[in-house]
């Protein structure tokens, strides 16, 4: 899984937590560095081999940054790459990022053993 910050979202706390307890769960966790573009993130994701890439979001640019991230997986032909987002994320953009392609929504103070079963779930 990589874990990435897009755009001018510097907020990284919850990003950090989220990696540390997927490394202690057992993933291969790969943190990028802030202020990626969407295409410097989606080449990071093919570069580093990943199957989950969760974008974490608190500044309110979600649904662009997931967008161009949708853009750049299809351009790649690499939609195997599942896109899931956590952050701050109002109820009523769940819609428009599933059908961006965005698999699973986490809000704050979500489970984090639930979640990575969440994820387990999504690449069975």
């Amino acid at each position: 899984i990589m874990i990435c910050k897009l755009g001018q979202d510097g907020h990284d706390r919850g990003a950090k937590v989220i990696a540390s307890a997927y490394s202690d769960l057992g993933f291969n966790v790969y943190m990028s560095a802030l202020f990626l573009t969407p295409e410097q993130a989606v080449n990071q994701a093919i570069k580093n081999k990943v199957h989950i890439l969760g974008i974490s979001s608190l500044a309110g640019a979600h649904k662009e940054l997931v967008n161009a991230i949708a853009y750049h997986l299809k351009k790649h032909k690499r939609e195997d790459i599942k896109i899931v987002v956590g952050g701050i994320i109002p109820k009523k953009d769940y819609k428009i990022l599933t059908k961006m392609g965005v698999v699973k929504i986490f809000k704050p103070g979500s489970n984090v053993v639930k979640t990575a079963i969440d994820i387990l779930s999504i690449l069975t």
